[in-house]
């Protein structure tokens, strides 16, 4: 089969349209587009061998070969040719992730799920590279279970967020796929290894690709030119803000080696630009980790190296699907065509800016489902402020596109179906909470939205060139628009924010909420992580005794100097290291174990206050109270027995409960969150409603009868995947080894779980729930109490009701209906005082009716009553006005007692159409004495502090409806 071409477009494919025809074509980034036409100057065309089997109209597309120019003086010889490369195999976005991750399984490397979006790592808020779950390996925090891995690792980065669906491969949420050896092979495999996979797996062509290496990396250069076989002049040595990775300003670090998919070959290989982003892409990226860089900045080779790799699965998918940009894959079209079907467009009929938002909300929905599954909860602050912002950035999107109302439910539907395709682990067992809790975030947005719209354009209208901080303010704190949003939307006006303004009300806002906080954290500044290296990891014995007389005293942890000590005396606040403990260190939502050390045979005494781990390292914290202590010394231990029998009915009358709601309120409600300590017991869950309180009695009285039956708790280790297939429900984002402990009540309760618990229900005793409430958006609590510390509370409670019968007269079984009684009470003497209260203020503003005044035919009054409640006044206002009639404007204010300052307007409706907005005059008159407020134009209330300006603000209303009701000349 022979195809003729013309011209020298080459770099892309050919389409060829219908048998034996003569076309025309242009040359546009992927494509030959060619079309019918006659034969004249250069022409493209086709011979087709008499085999082939197209027919009139049909079209096919020729990925690669070599194309010949017709002559233009002889239309049957050639004077040129072009070859055409192929982009690679076509190959959908579960064939890529598999065959990569496949690859490398076939290699030695452990293939790993992909991580939670919610990092072990407190120095960041979400996952941001596939490397993140590896970090402490990689610092030397943490011993590599395996010398090889490979990942496909859901990421969210933010910091770029103004790109996403303008540039082509901008994203929140990305995969990484990613290859690392911790010490095992280095340069030499990573490289050819890479090479193999991009071309023999992927089937790019080496000419479509060009590398880069760090400036002083001739190992890396040599290997690719050499080794591989790469042209230098496609070899680019590029600096260290390119291609030299480091953790921080000390630390790992290490040279980089980029790989790039080239768009256009033909083009040549002088001076190539790798950042040319028309041209070339960056596909993988390999992070050569070889150095250590001290506090003096030198680098120190390491003794062992490691490797870090990543490629982006949206932009090796772009190139292998032949697509314009990432969002066109099939990784998020599903996803666009599902929002432009609830717009009533299709993608393809779009316009740019119609585009724009549904690659927005394409990516935003997938970003927002991953980290709502993961347990992300929408607030104002941390990561739940960048699920909000991302929500209601998604929902505005949808607004522009001409969506009314909710309409993010089928579009995260389509996202789902893509998750769980991709086979990200507990997606589809998260997904009902997720989508609720995405879903009521869009509600909360959608009720405040068109309000703040119509401030947001207000502002926007009267402002010149800088929008208020204080409107920003407002718009995030009252209706919820993320700071981010104000001023995206100010950016397409050409308008500025007053950021410092903003700030400024931010502060205001936190010295009001701010609390004394009550203690600190004495590990704050101490690098605990590399002290846990250097002792090692700690033998917990504490599930077969509370008692050990024969640890060993490792090593001292100084929390004031923030560093390891050998021997610390009394008074001393430290924490202790030992060998081998029987305290329970806090974790899975269990306190630490409380208790004493006792060192060299009483030398030294401390006192164990709270025990937490680093890994598989026991830090016990407390105070010297006797003696000197010193690293070495043999140590007693003793945990407070008492205590530790109280945590443990706690932590297992904590799984009865979760078993108990899954019975009687939801079988989909999963565990949020949980405290467990020896006074009590506090377990959050996943619910979208307040449970009603024959619930809360039916969860009560079957727990109390799994108590009372005696039933026997079984521990036993196995590996996770037989516990899943056994059905042990696991609290979903906690990361588990191969082999976990599964905690199991036969026929009640089996759950994943580390803590302490008792042998048989029966030591228990008895649960009570104390309280039932929400923490948060779909979120609710309980708080109960079993066993020994249920004798506390009820003493609590009983002193309570013996100090009501004492105070009302009364036996306690008629404390309730006495209570009631008093409230009808209440009730009928307030509803009482309001009246007097309103006939009170009807008398006052009555006495103002001769201070009316008359502009234009608009009566008038602005005037002052003494020491009158906001209601009464806002009652008299509009009395006055209706006694006034539709031709009248009405503004009353008043003092209270306690010098706050209320301000009520109403008006007529002929008045209205004179041009006078209550709402705005209110609100502008209440600033003159540092009060705030407005309302509709007919009706406006505001309060205020300052009432020694109160004249100075009725003068302006005066002036203000004066010059609202000048006639024009």
């Amino acid at each position: 089969m022979t195809f003729v071409v013309s011209g020298t477009g080459g770099g892309g494919f050919l389409r060829i349209r219908s048998r034996c025809s003569v076309l025309h074509g242009t040359w546009s980034r992927n494509r030959w587009y060619l079309r019918r036409r006659e034969l004249s100057r250069r022409m493209f065309a086709c011979a087709v061998d008499r085999n082939g089997i197209w027919g009139e109209g049909s079209e096919d597309v020729v990925e690669s070969g070599t194309f010949h120019s017709l002559s233009s003086s002889s239309p049957s010889s050639f004077d040129e040719s072009v070859t055409v490369l192929s982009t690679g195999k076509r190959m959908t976005s579960f064939e890529v992730r598999e065959a990569f991750l496949s690859f490398y399984q076939q290699r030695g490397h452990e293939r790993t799920a992909s991580a939670s979006l919610i990092p072990d790592d407190p120095t960041i808020l979400l996952t941001i590279a596939g490397m993140v779950p590896f970090k402490p390996i990689f610092l030397g925090q943490q011993k590599p279970t395996a010398l090889r891995r490979t990942s496909s690792q859901k990421c969210i980065r933010t910091n770029d967020i103004e790109n996403v669906g303008v540039t082509k491969r901008h994203h929140t949420f990305f995969e990484m796929l990613g290859n690392f050896s911790f010490g095992d092979y280095f340069k030499k495999d990573a490289i050819q290894w890479a090479w193999e996979l991009l071309t023999e797996v992927f089937q790019i062509p080496p000419g479509r690709m060009a590398v880069s290496v760090f400036e002083d990396d001739d190992e890396a250069y040599a290997l690719w030119r050499d080794g591989i076989g790469v042209p230098e002049a496609r070899i680019c040595r590029m600096g260290a803000k390119d291609n030299f990775w480091a953790a921080g300003p000390t630390g790992p670090c290490g040279p980089c080696s980029e790989i790039y998919f080239d768009f256009h070959p033909e083009q040549g290989n002088d001076d190539l630009d790798l950042e040319d982003d028309e041209r070339f892409i960056e596909l993988y990226n390999l992070v050569f980790m070889q150095y250590n860089r001290d506090s003096s900045g030198n680098l120190v080779p390491l003794e062992k190296k490691n490797i870090d790799t990543g490629m982006g699965l949206e932009r090796i998918c772009q190139v292998l699907q032949r697509k314009e940009n990432n969002y066109e894959t099939d990784l998020m079209q599903p996803i666009m065509d599902k929002a432009a079907e609830s717009a009533g467009i299709t993608y393809s009929g779009a316009s740019l800016e119609q585009r724009t938002s549904l690659k927005i909300i394409a990516d935003h929905a997938r970003a927002v489902l991953h980290m709502a599954a993961d347990g992300v909860r929408a607030s104002n602050i941390g990561r739940g402020y960048v699920l909000r912002r991302l929500v209601r950035r998604l929902v505005r999107h949808g607004r522009l596109l001409g969506i009314e109302g909710s309409f993010i439910q089928p579009v995260l539907g389509a996202a789902l179906d893509l998750a769980v395709e991709g086979g990200f682990p507990g997606i589809l067992e998260r997904s009902k909470v997720a989508l609720t809790e995405l879903e009521r975030e869009e509600s909360r947005f959608l009720v405040t939205l068109d309000r703040g719209e119509e401030i947001l354009e207000q502002a926007l209208t009267s402002s010149t060139k800088l929008l208020s901080g204080d409107v920003a303010f407002e718009l995030y704190d009252t209706y919820g628009f993320p700071m981010e949003l104000t001023m995206e939307v100010a950016q397409e006006r050409g308008v500025q924010v007053d950021m410092e303004g903003f700030e400024r009300c931010m502060e205001e806002q936190r010295q009001r909420a701010r609390a004394a906080r009550a203690g600190a954290d004495l590990t704050e500044g101490t690098d605990l992580a590399k002290l846990a290296m250097q002792v090692g990891p700690t033998d917990f014995k504490g599930y077969e005794t509370l008692t050990l007389p024969s640890a060993t005293l490792v090593g001292i942890a100084d929390f004031s100097r923030g560093r390891k000590v050998e021997e610390a005396s009394e008074g001393e606040m430290i924490g202790v290291f030992l060998d081998k403990s029987p305290f329970y260190a806090e974790g899975g939502g269990q306190i630490g174990d409380r208790g004493v050390l006792v060192v060299n045979q009483g030398e030294g005494t401390v006192e164990v206050k709270d025990v937490v781990r680093k890994e598989s390292t026991w830090l016990h914290i407390g105070e010297v109270r006797e003696g000197t202590i010193s690293v070495g010394s043999p140590v007693e231990a003793y945990v407070d027995s008492a205590l530790r029998r109280r945590i443990r009915a706690h932590h297992t009358a904590t799984h009865l409960l979760q078993s108990a709601l899954k019975k009687v309120v939801d079988s989909d409600i999963s565990q949020a969150g949980s405290l467990v300590d020896g006074d009590r017991l506090r377990f959050d869950f996943n619910c979208p409603r307040g449970l009603t309180e024959n619930e809360l009695i039916e969860i009560e009285e079957l727990i109390n009868s799994w108590i009372a039956a005696s039933a026997e708790t079984v521990v036993e280790n196995m590996p996770i995947e037989e516990a899943r297939k056994l059905g042990a429900t696991a609290m979903f984002g906690e990361k588990y080894g191969d082999v976990v402990r599964v905690v199991d009540i036969p026929g009640i309760s089996m759950e994943l779980c580390g803590g302490t618990h008792v042998e048989n229900t029966a030591e228990i005793g008895t649960f009570k729930i104390i309280a039932e409430s929400g923490i948060a958006s779909g979120v609710r609590r309980i708080e109960a109490v079993a066993g020994a510390a249920i004798i506390p509370y009820l003493n609590i409670r009983d002193e309570i009701v013996r100090s009501l019968c004492g105070s009302l007269k009364v036996r306690a079984e008629e404390i309730v209906p006495r209570v009631q009684g008093m409230s009808e009470e209440i009730r009928s003497l307030n509803k009482r005082v309001g009246s007097l209260e309103n006939e009170l203020a009807f008398a006052k503003s009555d006495s103002l009716l001769n201070m009316c005044e008359t502009t234009d035919g608009i009566a008038v009054l602005v005037g002052r009553i003494s020491e009158t409640n906001p209601e009464p006044l806002k009652a008299a206002t509009e009395r006055i006005q209706q006694k006034l009639g539709e031709e009248s404007v009405v503004v009353l204010a008043s003092v209270t007692p306690d010098g706050k300052v209320s301000l009520v307007g109403s008006i007529g409706s002929v008045s209205q159409k004179r041009g006078i907005h209550v709402g705005k005059l209110i609100g502008a008159v209440a600033k003159v004495c540092g009060g705030g407020g407005g309302g509709r134009p007919n009706l406006a209330q505001a309060g205020a502090r300052d009432g020694s300006r109160l004249d100075e603000a009725l003068d302006l209303a005066r002036s203000m409806i004066t010059v609202a009701l000048k006639p024009e000349t």
